[in-house]
């Protein structure tokens, strides 16, 4: 008797993206829908959080309408429904976790909460199958781990930022060089015309730490530019994007590599939206010749930025280990990995 196939239905309302999608199997993309607001909050230099919740309402339902269409599917179908509890915005959470309630209850489908930063490193099941043990580095505007893991849903965060997330970091960065939000891919397209010329601090912290620390850095570009201009000179933008990336990328890969050997990991996976980022990609790659044996996995760059297929990813594998959320589920903005 072949088995039957699972179908999750993901919806992902953390901050400033309304996604919806179907994943078949925990692998396999059905239909993948994402509404961005980016225009929106562009004018303001950072997401919004009012603006942001009252798009979500304005476009949940057109979201998830047009994702079952592109399935072909109807509700019935559904195995179970997952949606991302926290952490995020608690305005914009709400919404998906609202809307994920009143179809699941409507039409009698478990329920399935999941933490964002897990869907984020399941974006990965969507590429390639999951080897443990396994290491992700995760890099996005909030966060900056680096999480170690056994087995299927069980995390160890064994490093993380102390200060400023990396995006953080470069959208701080992108405003002193008066570059548009969000700061990250202008940045990143700044530095491959640039020379790392500028002599930019590595915060590597204690001995055998795999935490992060990008205040000092981001202090020392502003510093740089500032005492620049104090003396008539002018630092052009491409080798300040440079100069910060690689002082950026080289910490995330080192420290990544450093771990990964001590964990004696099979397999190494980039998650988050910062993982978009050409130099650290390109990095990555090149460094990770020095571990032959370890498989480097890296999501397209549809699946780096938040989207909804991940959380299907990252429910299908709560749902079969038969973890539900009642409808008592809320939003946790600070929800803890």
């Amino acid at each position: 008797m072949s088995k039957k196939d699972i179908f999750v239905l993901g919806i992902e309302t953390s901050c400033d993206e309304t996604a919806a999608a179907i994943v078949k199997n925990g692998r396999e993309i059905v239909a993948n829908v994402v509404a961005s607001q980016m225009e929106s909050h562009q004018r303001f230099g950072g997401v919004v959080p009012e603006i942001a919740s009252r798009h979500h309402v304005e476009q949940m339902t057109l979201v998830l309408e047009e994702t079952m269409r592109r399935a072909n599917m109807d509700v019935s179908k559904l195995d179970a429904i997952a949606v991302t509890e926290g952490p995020g915005l608690v305005g914009a959470l709400l919404i998906g976790v609202n809307a994920a309630k009143a179809l699941a209850f409507a039409h009698r489908i478990p329920l399935v909460n999941v933490h964002h930063i897990a869907g984020h490193i399941y974006a990965n099941q969507l590429v390639q199958e999951m080897k443990f043990p396994l290491l992700a580095l995760v890099v996005s505007g909030g966060h900056t781990e680096l999480i170690y893991m056994k087995e299927h849903g069980v995390f160890e965060v064994i490093g993380e930022t102390r200060d400023d997330a990396a995006g953080e970091a470069y959208d701080k960065v992108a405003r002193a060089l008066q570059l548009p939000y969000p700061g990250g891919p202008h940045i990143d397209r700044l530095a491959k015309h640039g020379k790392p010329t500028i002599d930019l601090p590595r915060a590597w912290l204690e001995e055998g730490s795999y935490d992060f620390s990008f205040s000092g850095l981001k202090s020392a570009v502003i510093n740089a530019l500032h005492n620049a201009k104090q003396r008539g000179e002018t630092i052009r933008p491409e080798d300040m994007a440079a100069s910060f990336q690689a002082s950026v990328v080289e910490v995330l890969v080192e420290k990544t590599i450093q771990a990964a050997t001590h964990y004696n990991v099979k397999q190494i996976l980039l998650a988050g939206g910062v993982a978009a980022n050409e130099g650290l990609r390109t990095q990555l790659q090149k460094q990770m010749k020095q571990l032959p044996e370890v498989e480097l996995v890296i999501p397209p760059l549809s699946l780096c930025t938040d989207n909804a297929a991940m959380i299907a990813a990252a429910g299908t594998v709560l749902f079969q280990q038969g973890k539900r959320a009642t409808m008592a589920l809320n939003a946790s903005p600070s929800l803890l990995l």
